[in-house]
């Protein structure tokens, strides 16, 4: 049997030196992709660090070529730009998937809501939170509550 780790990603919307962001997620994904049986990545697709850590785990999938991973987009509710572009995200992603907690809530809490989802699904929470607010902060919280592994990049940047 398999053994699947699974790992989310949470960060602001707004992201300074992306540069250095990417090649501290480079060597993350290099240390999961290269030492895990099977990883599936859990992504939003709500701000620069989401869009920083697709591409980077796109690239090293391409780059490693091991084929042990999945990388799921997570959307809280249906949003029109999915379903306007289903077949381009399709190619894009592995999967995408709405999460059923978030859809039936009011779409203000539905993010937050589908955060805590996908760090009840995670081994492991990347995120890059570099001030004490914001629904990426609540997530990582409730991560931290949770018991979760949980690595921050805007620490070590």
């Amino acid at each position: 049997m398999i053994k699947i780790y699974t790992v989310s990603f949470f960060g602001h919307r707004y992201i300074q030196q992306e540069a250095k962001i990417e090649s501290r997620l480079d060597r993350l994904l290099h240390e999961l992709i290269t030492q895990k049986e099977y990883v599936d990545f859990l992504i939003g697709r709500d701000g620069d660090f989401d869009m920083i850590a697709s591409a980077a785990i796109r690239r090293a999938v391409r780059d490693y070529g091991y084929g042990n991973t999945h990388l799921t987009l997570v959307l809280p509710y249906m949003k029109a730009y999915f379903r306007d572009n289903k077949e381009s995200f399709l190619e894009y992603y592995d999967d995408v998937e709405i999460c059923e907690k978030s859809a039936e809530a009011h779409p203000k809490s539905a993010i937050l809501i589908r955060n805590k989802s996908m760090v009840d699904r995670s081994d492991l929470v990347i995120c890059c939170i570099s001030h004490k607010s914001g629904g990426a902060y609540k997530s990582v919280q409730y991560a931290k509550k949770q018991g979760k592994k949980i690595l921050n990049i805007a620490n070590e940047i």
